[in-house]
């Protein structure tokens, strides 16, 4: 598994660019050109959640329904059968044979003071199990994660939590210092999160810490990725590290960055590291060389947009999005 986050708005699916917007739009990888779009279909701050071949949203039309679209066409494939009984269920994530939602739970009144974590069955559309989640909890600010039989997320009061996807038991729960908003990633059976000052390896199945990285002091790390075994992460240092995600080992670290953005969101093509900065006029699509971390080159609209940016790479081309425009770029 690679890594997710709470600003998954851009994404490829093959041939296909999908952007979490109003309207929710599919374009054409090669050429730009706009297969569809659906006005209402993502609910504000939708986040394209994949299981299979199947994007899973929070029905635009409010209803309480789960839907599953087909991202050649755009057509509903799928639509679950919750009967009314929960208030906005959110999709946190997917597998082939669950999605994953987070929801609040109807009361009499139609009010909802508590909320869930469910699992639907992609074949019934059914809730197969839900687990109250504690008294106070927010159903916003989740990063989370699907893998194997582990549903792992943070949440807003900066818990690290890890449930069973088969019976939604909470295996165990950790207080970290910093997850609101912050990408995880999970790979070879652990978790890697972003914790203040430290950047930390957590088994999936008992939470035992595997290894801990830390930066200098007073500065901060920002959310990993794994990306082909290697786990990058930047920090407020302004410098980059590889990270062996198995032993925590410094693969390399460039800390010659002070003078420009570092990236938040990562993306690989052969041996080439591409990240994405927020909110910098002067950021951008960034090129590393991925076996020393050295900075090849930056691309930037000239906008002078203080939009953050996101980047995925779809074979041998980069998609960026910053603000409203859409980019294709070449993976070199």
């Amino acid at each position: 598994m690679g890594s997710l986050g709470s600003d998954e708005v851009l994404g490829v699916v093959g041939n296909v660019v999908l952007i979490a917007d109003d309207p929710l739009t599919a374009r054409d990888l090669a050429t730009g050109k706009k297969l569809w779009s659906l006005p209402g279909a993502a609910q504000p701050g939708a986040r394209l959640i994949m299981g299979g071949d199947t994007l899973y949203l929070a029905s635009g039309e409010y209803d309480g329904d789960l839907v599953g679209l087909d991202p050649a066409t755009g057509k509903e494939t799928w639509r679950s059968r919750l009967g009314g009984g929960y208030a906005q269920p959110r999709p946190i994530g997917a597998d082939a044979e669950r999605v994953y939602v987070i929801a609040g739970i109807l009361e009499k009144d139609l009010s909802s003071r508590t909320n869930v974590i469910a699992a639907v069955d992609i074949r019934t559309g059914k809730a197969v199990w839900n687990e109250k989640r504690d008294t106070g909890t927010e159903e916003s600010g989740l990063t989370s994660a699907v893998s194997g039989e582990r549903l792992v997320y943070t949440d807003h009061r900066e818990n690290l939590t890890v449930r069973d996807t088969t019976t939604g038991r909470q295996l165990w729960s950790k207080k970290i210092s910093r997850s609101n908003f912050e990408r995880i990633a999970v790979h070879d059976g652990a978790v890697f999160v972003a914790d203040g000052r430290h950047l930390r390896a957590f088994a999936l199945d008992d939470g035992a810490e595997r290894w801990a990285l830390e930066t200098e002091e007073f500065d901060t790390f920002n959310g990993p990725a794994v990306l082909e075994g290697v786990l990058y992460a930047s920090d407020s240092a302004h410098a980059l590290w590889a990270v062996d995600p198995a032993t925590g080992k410094r693969r390399w670290h460039n800390p010659e960055l002070r003078d420009v953005s570092v990236p938040r969101q990562f993306t690989k093509v052969g041996d080439t590291l591409y990240g994405a900065t927020e909110f910098d006029e002067n950021g951008g699509v960034q090129a590393y060389d991925a076996r020393d971390g050295k900075l090849r080159w930056t691309y930037n609209d000239g906008t002078g947009a203080i939009d953050p940016w996101y980047v995925v790479s779809g074979g041998k081309r980069l998609v960026a999005l910053h603000g409203r425009r859409l980019m294709a770029l070449p993976a070199v």
